[in-house]
């Protein structure tokens, strides 16, 4: 999700709400701690300078009960972000900590955001030797005698 998609979201709801993927909630007492640019230059695994620019949010619990993050309050810092530091509509990843710092992509489903699990994954396969997965094929799409595509020595009975 883009920085520009959540601004047009946060006009139209009542409140913010992130829920994880096994369907728990971020407290509602939430801080919104950072809004930032991540930058992040590399070398893949076979050899190619890559670089990738994000907009990050990262989300906070305190023992401020009392604290609930208004949409107007999230939509004045992200401008305020924008303004100062020149933040562009990039792909936005959510830092948040449970267990260990955890990084998400973002969705919606129509009343709460979404954090989704992000996963890793190699940017160079063929340099790395890893074979694409094989297309699965139903038996339907296989030749068949009845097909006239099926002769004798040629493997498909």
């Amino acid at each position: 999700m883009k920085l520009s998609e959540v601004k047009n979201i946060l006009n139209t709801v009542e409140a913010v709400n992130f829920k994880l993927a096994d369907g728990t909630f971020v407290p509602v007492h939430f801080h919104v701690t950072e809004v930032g640019v991540v930058r992040k230059h590399f070398i893949d695994c076979g050899g190619t300078v890559r670089t990738e620019n994000r907009a990050n949010f990262q989300l906070w619990n305190a023992d401020d009960f009392e604290h609930r993050l208004k949409p107007a309050k999230l939509l004045n810092i992200i401008s305020l972000s924008e303004e100062v530091l020149g933040m562009e509509d990039l792909e936005i990843e959510v830092e948040y900590q449970s267990g260990t710092i955890g990084k998400y992509s973002l969705e919606f489903d129509g009343k709460d955001f979404l954090l989704v699990n992000m996963q890793t994954a190699c940017l160079a396969k063929d340099a790395c030797g890893i074979q694409p997965a094989k297309p699965k094929l139903n038996l339907i799409q296989l030749p068949t005698a009845n097909s006239g595509t099926c002769t004798p020595g040629g493997g498909c009975c």
